[in-house]
């Protein structure tokens, strides 16, 4: 199986580099960004075959190292 892990800031935790990448934005002329917000994207292939404990994994995976669950947030996709 295959997991997909979606890691971002939490709302109110500053972001600089999406920041530095809205500021970056403007530029080079694309003035219509408001605000960025970066993240990550971290792609797992599993062995488990159950969907339903690939997710319970994979999700103790991002409580233990994956996310700092103090300031982010994720989501699993699991396929």
């Amino acid at each position: 199986m295959k997991a997909r892990v979606h890691v971002m800031l939490k709302t109110g935790v500053l972001d600089p580099q999406g920041e530095a990448v809205r500021h970056a934005l403007g530029s080079l002329g694309f003035d219509g960004v408001e605000g960025v917000r970066q993240g990550k994207v971290i792609e797992l292939d599993l062995a488990e075959t159950d969907k339903v404990k690939a997710e319970e994994t994979v999700n103790q995976m991002c409580e233990k190292l994956l996310a700092n669950t103090v300031i982010e947030s994720y989501s699993v996709e699991i396929s």
